[in-house]
């Protein structure tokens, strides 16, 4: 276990927005388009939303659902709901009716804030969401709705009214984790849990104030939220706001802004490998931050070795508000990174790998990822069975298979969940993707355990090819059966042209899973 001492100063999110604004004052914090946003103006428009909030009646621990895509305003909702006390409530702007009533319900939201193209989602339920007071639309007026604009016009700039707030206990976002089975659980933020893993990502990031952080990621996400909006806010640095990620244009932003650095997902590095690259200006890329799953490390050494950019992998969860873990920082003289590894705990993060006793295990020994620091949520909302599960003694049990080696180095082997369990012998799905993306042919691939009478469960593999690369299923089984015992070789291989993702990037599993228990 790896600890080291937190910071200890007080300070909820009202109050970091104030400060900030204070220090950096005219500094810009927000590209958009053409568009800067200062420090200041962030502060401003921040009141203007917490007091239109007030306004209309929201008060301390009021839900406010945020079903937006990428733009600035999504900002100004994230950092000034919580100014009143209030909970934002960001809502996945991929989700279909049913999953958005779900959510919108479950957190017992008072308010939805949308837009236009959203809002025959939001007509299509609204009657089954009593809860709900108000819709407010950001463009066109639509009748029954209010308009952000108009509202916005009329709210005061000042400092809204003061609401005693106890950052360690008191909730400041609601994010709904995408359960395999069943409905999504609510999990609780706290002013504490943001702040910190803010600062712990700024801590080891060490980036300084001129740094420029691109978003390219969803806002509904934490990774967006935390690495890329609250970490740069935190540092005094800025954001670069996009729509969200673009293949075509992302090189060219890049160089626009001269960003600093970017956090992705695995799946975005293998498709800028496959994109032309010629002719790049990257001179302001410090480093590439890469989270959310597994990094194969073909795709980690090549997207190194093509771009000449250093990729720094971490791992987190929602439940741990973003991040818990990442690889050292390369620097000119020193590189202390372990590729294929999730590298050590964040300051202020303790973290151990149990049984499934709870007992704790010396290393090289697979067991359950635990978390334990400032970044552990509150709990899960009107859930306590799953609290129970979830939260013991301090420690958030991450359902994550991993192991710890002899310098403090963590691995994921897989998801609890996502085990194989062959015959008795268990089969981590991740060492066989691994194998799988080492193959020439092989841009994307995923396992699955598929039913067996004989066995209980045998591997599938899904793979796409890479653009102009042919291969046989029997060439993949015996490149297979080159590197790894034979019980985890696959037992099927189908190829697609395409796998389904979720919006952070992820392969859709339980799809695939869903297709073949029909």
């Amino acid at each position: 276990m790896i600890f080291i001492t937190k910071e200890d100063t007080k300070m909820n999110l009202r109050e970091l927005v104030n400060n900030q604004a204070k220090k950096y004052k005219d500094k810009t914090f927000m590209y958009w388009e053409d568009i800067t946003v200062s420090y200041s103006q962030i502060d401003e428009l921040t009141n203007k939303v917490a007091n239109f909030l007030y306004d209309l009646g929201i008060r301390k621990g009021d839900k406010v659902s945020v079903y937006l895509p990428n733009m600035p305003e999504y900002v100004y909702l994230y950092l000034g709901i919580p100014k009143i006390g209030a909970v934002i409530g960001p809502v996945n702007a991929l989700f279909k009716a049913r999953e958005v009533k779900f959510v919108v319900d479950h957190s017992e939201s008072r308010i939805i804030v949308t837009i236009p193209k959203f809002m025959e989602v939001i007509k299509e339920i609204r009657e089954e969401l009593p809860k709900v007071e108000h819709v407010v639309v950001i463009g066109e007026p639509i009748e029954g709705s209010l308009n952000y604009w108009e509202i916005m016009e009329k709210a005061s700039k000042s400092a809204p009214p003061l609401v005693a707030i106890d950052e360690k206990k008191d909730p400041a976002a609601i994010l709904y984790t995408s359960g395999t089975t069943g409905f999504p659980k609510g999990v609780l933020q706290t002013h504490y849990n943001i702040r910190r893993n803010a600062e712990m990502i700024k801590n080891f990031l060490k980036a300084e104030e001129n740094y420029k952080f691109m978003l390219i990621l969803p806002l509904f996400h934490v990774n967006a939220q935390i690495v890329t909006v609250m970490a740069p806010f935190t540092i005094g640095a800025s954001c670069i706001l996009t729509p969200g990620f673009s293949a075509q244009t992302h090189w060219e932003t890049v160089a626009k802004y001269k960003a600093s650095t970017f956090s992705a997902v695995p799946t975005i590095l293998s498709i800028l490998l496959k994109m032309p690259h010629e002719n790049l200006d990257l001179s302001s890329l410090e480093f590439v931050i890469c989270g959310a799953a597994p990094l194969p490390v073909e795709v980690f050494r090549e997207f190194e070795e093509t771009f000449k950019c250093k990729v720094v992998e971490g791992y987190g969860l929602t439940e741990g508000t973003c991040a818990s873990s990442v690889n050292p920082i390369p620097t000119d003289t020193e590189d202390r990174r372990k590729i294929g590894s999730i590298g050590i705990p964040l300051p202020g993060n303790e973290m151990k790998i149990v049984d499934s006793d709870g007992n704790d295990l010396p290393p090289n020994s697979k067991g359950e990822i635990l978390v334990k620091g400032d970044n552990v949520m509150k709990e899960y909302f009107k859930n306590p069975e799953a609290n129970a599960q979830t939260l013991k003694d301090g420690w958030l049990y991450t359902g994550d298979i991993g192991h710890i080696d002899e310098d403090g180095f963590f691995y994921i082997t897989d998801r609890k969940k996502d085990m194989i369990i062959r015959g008795g012998e268990n089969i981590y799905p991740r060492e066989i993707e691994e194998v799988l993306y080492s193959h020439p042919a092989v841009s994307l691939a995923t396992v699955i355990g598929v039913r067996d009478k004989i066995y209980g469960e045998l591997p599938k593999a899904f793979i796409v090819l890479k653009e102009g690369k042919s291969v046989t299923t029997e060439e993949i089984l015996k490149f297979c059966k080159e590197n790894l015992a034979d019980f985890k070789v696959p037992k099927y291989v189908e190829f697609r042209d395409n796998l389904l993702m979720t919006p952070t990037g992820k392969i859709m599993k339980q799809v695939l899973r869903d297709e073949e228990n029909t």
